[in-house]
């Protein structure tokens, strides 16, 4: 049975989750061929025959929505109907799957081997995969994984495969196409490729929503695609992307599927395989493109120990039940259904809250390992040590026994640990510093970040000769980044309580209504870079003063908020997590407000806001490494397009940034807690 929603309880302690069983080691034990080989005989929606990828496609072409289009088209280019068709068979035969069961028999096969070196252990909720067998029964099914590596469409299908599930269609980007022989062999397996943006190109988005929609409509397979829409370089979740999310939605507004079961799914690894190369991404070294050479080339990371995986199948959501008293459907019968009908104010709300909704569930279910608590400590540490020019690093026990009140901490306010209790906590500990050798070194019983012994981001056929201090920095920020990321993982266990915490710092009293102006303020500024509910400000403010209220950090009266004398700790580490955020956030207004000319460019403004940075960095006005991470610059220019304090300006080949300094100057003052412009910024937004 589909739940009607994924919200949370209000005490997050009091949500149950399910056990988990480890895939690899039935693996480990027997025949990885006789595996890849056996009997496998999915049971698909009511029981439909498996669609031929020649069938679905002539489905498609010959579709009344995808014909009206062609038709419009050719009204306005004046092109011949038949010649516009033809263009939309080729762009059909580009993107479509041609799942073949012999090659998902050789990637159950090769993938066995792979993963088995790999990681430790593959473990799966089992009763998700349960909930999930039933819903493929009753209703299409659209799986929406967290996306946080190229592994997690390989990994989801393999899971369903060794259940004996339907496996899925996985819509990817073009670019995998582009790899020789690999990019056939994952269309063979169930990839379809599309652009990663169309435009207004009304044939390509016609030809598209049609084929994802008669998949769905016939539920020939559950659909699957990322609500974040890319990779998250940051370990964060990212602000869902609607625009696959409003196709699959459709159906069911126009009334052709009695009901769509969207399943959340969320994938958490113990150590990222990519995690060097998303901190240098970050700091804007391109992203190597796909190639079959380069996943070659990647052989490498066999030798490597990457820890374990959860994959956590969450409730499966019903959007009938989501939309009731929601969305009026009778609009969608005003005109016939393959006529494209621009969605009311109304369905868009809804769609965008659903979607964001989603991907909450999706961060509820993410299992935290001890390594997230550990790197949070050292990185605070680091900070402070810089701060006050004290030795860098922390005392091994000091380590552990700061690790073990995070523990109790995150479980209180509902973090879904993977702890084990049985093991001492120095051992816990000790083992999660080893797994990522990389990142810290220990010595004379201090544990620190491995800063400055690992090189800085060198691009393909560059030596490195004596590092300047720009290099140096760059490859300390390297090692930051990646720290950052595994920080990231547990920012939603404390993020509304952290914008509480910091609300409080910059309030001008203790009065309730300062604090949640504050909050409010911090919540608005910060919507970008987090995952934060629309229009859930004031659930989000009572959910942080019950956790802080419930942990002894603070009281709460109808009108003031006051910290306790056991509260400080927790509400310094609590700032403290958001504290780089909210630096990161000032210095990019005062690079607009200090240094943007009127002819700064959109494309330009990362590059130029980066110097900037290491800049300010090497003068020792600025401390943390993090600011320089180039999501996190884009989600505050976001902000600032959003508050009306940057506008885009379209020029003949390029986007220049107009930018109101009075605003973005008191917008700064304002994150920086200089509180006589906190009235006016609030007023404005």
């Amino acid at each position: 049975m589909a739940s009607k929603s994924p919200y949370s309880h209000r005490d997050p302690m009091l949500k149950k989750r399910d056990e988990f069983e480890d895939i690899l080691e039935e693996r480990r034990n027997s025949s990885d061929l006789r595996y890849a080989l056996r009997c496998y005989a999915p049971v698909l929606y009511k029981g439909v025959t498996p669609c031929k990828a020649s069938l679905l496609k002539t489905m498609v072409l010959q579709s009344d929505q995808l014909h009206y289009v062609i038709d419009q088209v050719s009204k306005e280019t004046g092109e011949a109907a038949d010649v516009i068709q033809e263009e939309a068979s080729a762009i059909l035969e580009e993107m479509a799957h041609r799942q073949q069961l012999s090659t998902v028999r050789f990637f159950a096969f090769t993938l066995s081997k792979a993963f088995k070196a790999l990681f430790r252990s593959i473990c799966v909720n089992e009763e998700g995969i349960q909930r999930l067998q039933q819903a493929i029964q009753e209703h299409p099914v659209v799986l929406l994984p967290s996306h946080r590596s190229y592994m997690d469409f390989l990994l989801m299908s393999y899971i369903l495969y060794t259940y004996d599930l339907a496996l899925p269609v996985i819509a990817a980007g073009m670019d995998f196409m582009a790899m020789k022989f690999v990019g056939e062999m994952l269309r063979m397996s169930g990839a379809f490729f599309i652009r990663r943006s169309f435009g207004g190109d009304k044939l390509y988005w016609a030809v598209f929503s049609e084929y994802v929609q008669t998949m769905l409509r016939n539920g020939f397979a559950p659909i699957e695609f990322f609500l974040e829409g890319t990779r998250s370089r940051t370990c964060k979740s990212l602000t869902p992307k609607l625009g696959l999310f409003n196709i699959v939605m459709d159906p069911f507004f126009k009334g052709e599927v009695f009901d769509v079961n969207l399943v959340p799914v969320s994938i958490s690894y113990e150590r990222i395989l990519e995690e060097t190369l998303y901190a240098r991404e970050l700091l804007g070294v391109p992203k190597p493109k796909e190639s079959t050479s380069g996943l070659f080339k990647a052989r490498k990371v066999f030798s490597e120990d990457y820890g374990s995986i959860h994959v956590y199948f969450g409730q499966p959501v019903s959007v009938r039940s989501l939309a009731q008293g929601r969305v009026n459907r009778r609009q969608f019968n005003l005109m016939p259904r393959h006529i494209p009908k621009r969605a009311s104010e109304e369905t868009q709300d809804f769609v965008n809250d659903s979607a964001y909704r989603l991907v909450r569930a999706q961060e509820e279910n993410m299992v935290l390992k001890p390594w997230v608590l550990v790197v949070s400590l050292l990185l605070q540490n680091h900070h402070q040590s810089q701060t006050a020019g004290q030795e860098q690093g922390m005392a091994l026990e000091e380590l552990t026994k700061q690790a073990v009140w995070l523990r109790g901490l995150s479980r209180e306010y509902g973090a879904f640990l993977h702890w084990p209790d049985h093991v001492p906590p120095s051992e816990v500990v000790s083992s999660s510093l080893s797994l990522h050798q990389g990142l810290v070194r220990i010595s004379d019983g201090r544990v620190r970040l491995a800063l400055g012994e690992q090189g800085g981001p060198v691009g393909p056929g560059e030596s490195r000769g004596a590092a300047t201090p720009e290099e140096e920095l760059l490859s300390q920020a390297v090692i930051v980044l990646s720290c950052a990321s595994y920080r990231n993982q547990v920012l939603h266990v404390f993020l509304r309580p952290a914008l509480l915490a910091s609300a409080i710092h910059t309030a001008s009293s203790a009065k309730k209504e300062e604090v949640y102006n504050s909050f409010s303020f911090l919540r608005n500024m910060f919507s970008n870079e987090f995952i934060l509910c629309p229009g859930a400000t004031v659930q989000d403010f009572e959910e942080a003063c019950y956790l802080l209220v419930k942990t002894g950090v603070l009281q709460v009266s109808q009108q003031e908020v006051l910290v306790t004398d056991r509260g400080h700790k927790t509400l310094a580490f609590l700032t403290a997590i958001l504290d780089p955020f909210l630096q990161g956030y000032q210095v990019v207004c005062r690079y607009l407000c200090e240094e943007a000319t009127e002819a700064l460019t959109e494309k330009d403004f990362i590059p130029a806001v980066q110097k900037f940075i290491v800049k300010l960095i090497l003068a020792g006005s600025l401390r943390y490494c993090e600011v320089l991470s180039s999501d996190l610059q884009k989600n505050a220019l976001a902000a600032l397009l959003r508050l009306g304090a940057v506008r885009k300006t379209k020029g003949a080949d390029q986007v220049t940034l107009k930018v109101n300094k009075v605003m973005v100057n008191s917008l700064e003052d304002t994150l920086g807690g200089k509180l006589p412009t906190q009235k006016a910024v609030l007023a404005r937004l």
